[in-house]
């Protein structure tokens, strides 16, 4: 991807939101959006023009904000669009045709816009947000499914409008659409990673001697050379087809799209001409479809990586910290889900699993321990309504024996597996993010040693970014519950491939999911 799609582009002047919108937006969303009216900029020639010329499906975002330009200013084209056809020539990367989003026409128009005249400019500008909702739309359609515990978190197709009040809200419009604002920032990376790594090669082997820029209205054997290097029809003229490829070439190995042919791009050209990895390149496409099932960073959100045993938090358009986590063994996995987490627990209970009862707890109550003692207390059954029940009404030898299951919960206190806390968004399969005492396990490189629930590394942290504030218990009463204040989106999700600081790192299929998902894709 181009080094300028990357960076962050700013943009100035009148194409900035009004201060008191860009405050109303601390998170974009479309209610938001729709409860500021931005007043009609009638000494705006462009302004006029988009009203005149706009219609469909984005018409009526154009009307709410007063008919004001996002992609141009009242003298020219902004960086910004130019951003946005660099990332249109490169979506292949994504799974993506290119010809969809017609980059060629988008680029013809921003060139046409240049001269500074209204309905130019008005007209570029309509097609700028047509393309780029059809984009953010097919981007966002997941390839691979996961369960879904609450229906708010099920992948919607975004109208264009929506997704054009959502992107329009951003502190700066600019940087939204270089930093691909509507992906998850670990997509984002994992895409840079892929379009890095693809080869250069996009037809046979060819050697392209030095010589002259190569451009349109060029003609020779260095043309035709150059045509069948990128995978064109013989010919020797360098016609608007070639200029279309050298463009996507360009911008998919970090050169400047200028579509024309110079020693750096001829250099490129003549590298690398086999595809050295083919199956990393395999494994970061099926990441980039994982992280595909992710909000951009914009939505308040948590992302565990049960590959990786690590989590990171989201909000406010970046990445607002990471720690690392146990997470469930290869026979008592961890699985891919989404859910919203709804409240926490202070002072939990743990709910021993009956394996454990069986091999760890029977043992010592048959060798005189007591189970009050050993910090536990059984229970007449599994129910919210379940009463506490005498340890010496259970025949400890049949819980050994495996023929009895009794409910055994581990009382609160500092030595509780659960540690102080436990994070809860509602599942049949009892998974939840929770504190634990435990601390040296973080240590650890291979951290896959729970029974499938989530341990945090620093739960107090995660308990002050979900609640704004230190969660303390009122008391030392148990099971102590607090709603989240806005409930939060978790997503326990798999990666083998995953951005670390400037790079991308390789963890191990702990699981065994990558080589059945590939072959299924």
């Amino acid at each position: 991807m181009p080094a300028r799609v990357r960076a962050a582009a700013r943009h100035a002047g009148w194409l900035a939101l009004p201060l008191a919108l860009a405050a109303a937006a601390t998170l974009p969303s479309v209610a938001a959006a729709q409860a500021v009216a931005v007043a009609p900029t009638e000494s705006s020639a462009v302004a006029k023009s988009i009203r005149d010329q706009v219609g469909g499906k984005i018409k009526n975002f154009y009307r709410q904000r007063g008919y004001w330009p996002i992609w141009v200013t009242d003298t020219g084209v902004a960086p910004q669009a130019q951003n946005l056809v660099d990332i249109i020539e490169t979506v292949d990367v994504d799974g993506l045709d290119p010809d969809r989003y017609n980059p060629d026409r988008l680029r013809r128009l921003i060139a046409e816009s240049e001269s500074g005249d209204p309905k130019a400019l008005g007209y570029t500008e309509i097609a700028l947000s047509a393309a780029f909702a059809e984009l953010v739309r097919d981007m966002r359609n997941p390839r691979i499914d996961i369960r879904y515990l609450d229906t708010e978190l099920e992948p919607q197709r975004d109208k264009p409008e929506e997704i054009l009040r959502r992107a329009a809200l951003a502190p700066s419009f600019g940087d939204y659409v270089a930093r691909m604002g509507w992906m998850s920032p670990l997509y984002a990376r994992l895409r840079t990673a892929l379009a890095e790594s693809r080869p250069a090669i996009e037809g046979p082997p060819v050697e392209i001697p030095p010589g002259p820029l190569l451009k349109p209205g060029a003609t020779g054997d260095r043309v035709a050379l150059l045509r069948q290097r990128l995978g064109l029809d013989d010919g020797n003229a360098f016609d608007d087809a070639l200029a279309a490829r050298v463009r996507r070439f360009q911008a998919s190995h970090g050169l400047p799209a200028d579509g024309i042919a110079g020693a750096r791009t001829i250099a490129a050209l003549n590298t690398n001409q086999a595809d050295p990895a083919p199956d990393r390149r395999a494994l970061l496409h099926l990441n980039l479809e994982r992280a595909r099932l992710l909000p951009g960073a914009w939505t308040r959100h948590i992302v565990v990586d049960a590959a990786g045993a690590r989590l990171w938090y989201f909000g406010e358009g970046s990445e607002q910290g990471t720690m690392r986590v146990v997470v469930g063994t290869p026979e008592t996995q961890t699985p891919m889900m989404a859910g919203m987490i709804r409240y926490a627990t202070l002072n939990p209970y743990w709910n021993v699993p009956v394996d454990l009862v069986r091999k760890r707890i029977a043992p010592k109550v048959l060798a005189g321990k007591s189970l009050a003692a050993l910090g536990y207390e059984a229970m007449s059954d599994w129910t919210a309504d379940a009463t506490v029940l005498p340890a010496s009404s259970i025949d400890w030898r049949a819980v050994e024996a495996g023929t009895v299951e009794p409910r055994v919960r581990e009382l609160p206190g500092r030595g509780n597996s659960m540690g102080s806390v436990k994070f809860m968004f509602p599942n049949d399969q009892g998974i939840y993010l929770h504190d634990t005492p435990q601390k040296a396990l973080f240590a650890k490189a291979d951290r896959h040693l729970s029974n499938g629930c989530v341990r945090l590394e620093d739960a107090s942290r995660l308990g002050r970014w979900l609640f704004g504030q230190t969660l303390k218990p009122k008391s030392s009463a148990p099971e102590q519950h607090l709603p989240v204040p806005a409930a939060v989106p978790v997503y326990l999700l798999y990666f083998t491939a995953s951005p670390a600081e400037e790079r991308i790192t390789y963890t191990p299929d702990t699981y065994g999911r990558d080589a059945e998902q590939i072959a299924s894709r």
